[in-house]
């Protein structure tokens, strides 16, 4: 029971930790740590080292290095450097000016945080708050609707996008195993319904305010729409090599580095520069907390506790749906960070997956995992995107709920009743 005992410690000093703004990564590895401590009367001293080595370069089943985790945190890494890329160069700003004449009535409050959301960087939401609150202004809208349009737009891609750090993370084979193409497909109702709501308030907003705005831009230029070509690159990469089954982590990264080479042919500054703002955007966090996920989950495994969890929410009687709901829902808005709830509640509600409740097949329950935790980090008050975003247009994510509440409640009723009634029937 102690190993019990320990895992509801680490979470608690994990999330303590998180809030504090320590490194996620380390976060992980010190409550991976108390969870061997207080498991010492299952497991011997020796099987918290031989977890740590398990979960980072070596199989002691197979006796063979293991290269897996190190592959994900490179990728994740490589993805950080190109958006971080796409920014300093200006790439995503030269977007949103050819698109600005496409999209009339106020849709470009809408298109901008949408681009920033293909660069899937944290707190990416303070990169658009600028041209949203301009925006903004020319429609009258309060700084409360310009807040809730830039965090909610930014957003609308991740159900289905498939270089985001938390749908690589859920679909590898350390977790579900299962094809990211295949979960970019359950969760297409998802993200369907929160571009319905995004359009829904977009439009209702600027009903209630009467604006008048001359229509500028009548010659189209659209020559800067090739730097949509880094983001969606790897989408292909990822698609093409998959025919010659390339592992999807390989080819995301093939991806990625075939990324930062056609941006840097479309910037056209120099190789140097190039290299300059490449080893700016440098950053080991992602990639350790990438190793940090993979060992707090093998712990979890090595102690024993996921059996002990399943076993007592089993005997409670508690409806397994529910718990694959709401444990990752309570650690989104707990952590703020869609990424760490997954890697936090998957070894937990992992040992229902095994369980013929309501013949919910595995990408159901991965799908249920993955958004509920995705609308827990949205709401979140200490989800980065939402605190930079309200600070700079000096609101708070709070005088959201009016609208969040209702709009995160029905993604989630949307998707539920898609796996529980639709998906099983194929």
């Amino acid at each position: 029971m102690l190993n019990l005992i320990g895992v509801i410690v680490a979470f608690i000093v994990i999330i303590f930790l998180i809030r504090k703004k320590f490194n996620f990564g380390l976060s992980l590895i010190i409550g991976s740590l108390i969870v061997g401590v207080f498991s010492l009367q299952e497991i011997q001293p020796i099987d918290i080292v031989k977890g740590i080595i398990e979960a980072t370069f070596y199989s002691f089943e197979t006796n063979h290095i293991y290269t897996y985790t190190i592959e994900l945190a490179i990728l994740m890494t490589t993805i950080y450097i190109l958006a971080k890329l796409m920014q300093e160069t200006g790439a995503i700003e030269r977007i949103i000016e050819s698109l600005r004449p496409i999209f009339s009535k106020g849709g470009i409050l809408g298109v901008i945080p949408a681009l920033y959301g293909l660069m899937p960087v944290p707190g990416g939401a303070l990169f658009s708050a600028p041209m949203i609150d301009e925006e903004g202004e020319k429609y009258k809208l309060n700084k409360n609707q310009k807040n809730y349009l830039n965090v909610w737009f930014r957003h609308i891609w991740f159900p289905i996008y498939p270089i985001s750090s938390a749908m690589i993370l859920i679909c590898s084979i350390e977790f579900s195993d299962i094809e990211i193409s295949s979960l970019m497909l359950i969760n297409i109702p998802a993200f369907l319904t929160s571009i319905i709501i995004g359009i829904f308030f977009l439009k209702r907003f600027l009903k209630n305010n009467h604006y008048e705005i001359e229509e500028k831009h009548k010659n189209k230029d659209i020559s800067s729409l090739k730097f949509l070509l880094p983001p969606i690159i790897p989408l292909f990469t990822y698609m093409v090599l998959w025919i010659f089954e390339v592992p999807q982590i390989k080819a995301f990264l093939i991806g990625i580095i075939l990324s930062l080479f056609t941006l840097y042919f479309l910037v056209k500054i120099s190789y140097k520069e190039f290299i300059s703002l490449i080893k700016k955007s440098l950053t080991i966090k992602l990639a350790l907390a990438i190793f940090g996920i993979m060992i707090f989950r093998q712990m979890i495994t090595v102690s024993h506790s996921d059996i002990l969890i399943a076993n007592l929410i089993k005997s409670s009687n508690i409806p397994v749906i529910s718990m694959v709901v709401l444990i990752p829902l309570i650690l989104g808005v707990l952590t703020g960070y869609n990424f760490g709830a997954i890697a936090l509640s998957y070894p937990i509600v992992q040992p229902f997956f095994t369980q013929p409740t309501d013949s919910i097949t595995l990408i159901g329950m991965t799908s249920l995992i993955f958004i509920s935790a995705l609308i827990g980090y949205l709401v979140s008050p200490i989800h980065l995107c939402n605190i930079l975003s309200s600070d700079y247009l000096k609101t708070d994510t709070t005088r959201m709920y009016r609208w969040y509440i209702p709009s995160v409640i029905i993604i989630l009723l949307v998707q539920i009743a898609f796996v529980v009634l639709i998906i099983n029937i194929f």
